[in-house]
């Protein structure tokens, strides 16, 4: 399944992912739970992945602190302050990261909404990564914590699907996000 999503995406234009990633911003700022959050986990897309740098530039003109996160060498993650696109460096994996002081693995857990990524979502919420586990152990360290952000998986419409695999160790998330807009897949919206 991550073969044929991943495939998919390859198929997609530099237009298509610009438009998409403006179509994503504007669907995911009217998130009630983005509009009340103080603190915003996220991440920076890379390459065909569904666009974030417009929403985090929004974020942070709106005054939230918008963490991202720093791949470590044992595939979890620390996290810093995003403090804008000059603040990214290249780093491996052909990430991009902020260069700013290390906030330490468990910073995610003052986070009021975490933005993930993915490359499906089913409808009960259960989301499909890209299998390095990184993420897993994020929504593990916020349950062990007892974090309840509202957890977003920013995907195209089309990666939304009747079912992922799953495993034992998945937690399902409240929302996606695609260009076509919100969709609830688990609870009432958090904060409500």
């Amino acid at each position: 399944m991550r073969r044929q999503l991943l495939a998919a995406r390859t198929l997609l234009t530099t237009e298509d992912v610009r438009l998409a990633a403006a179509e994503l911003a504007d669907a995911a700022l009217k998130l009630p739970e983005l509009a009340r959050a103080g603190t915003v986990a996220a991440y920076v897309s890379v390459g065909r992945e569904p666009g974030t740098r417009a929403l985090l530039d929004a974020l942070r003109a709106r005054g939230v602190r918008v963490l991202l996160p720093v791949l470590m060498a044992d595939n979890d993650l620390d996290w810093a302050v995003y403090e804008g696109p000059d603040g990214l460096v290249r780093a491996r994996l052909g990430l991009l990261e902020p260069s700013g002081p290390r906030l330490g693995p468990d910073a995610v857990v003052t986070a009021d909404a975490v933005l993930l990524p993915g490359l499906a979502v089913d409808a009960r919420g259960m989301r499909l990564g890209r299998g390095g586990g990184s993420y897993d152990r994020v929504l593990a360290r916020l349950a062990g914590a007892g974090a309840d952000p509202a957890l977003v998986v920013l995907l195209y419409a089309h990666e939304v699907v009747a079912r992922v695999p799953e495993e034992p160790h998945d937690h399902p998330v409240h929302a996606v996000v695609t260009p076509g807009g919100v969709r609830r897949l688990s609870g009432p919206p958090r904060g409500a």
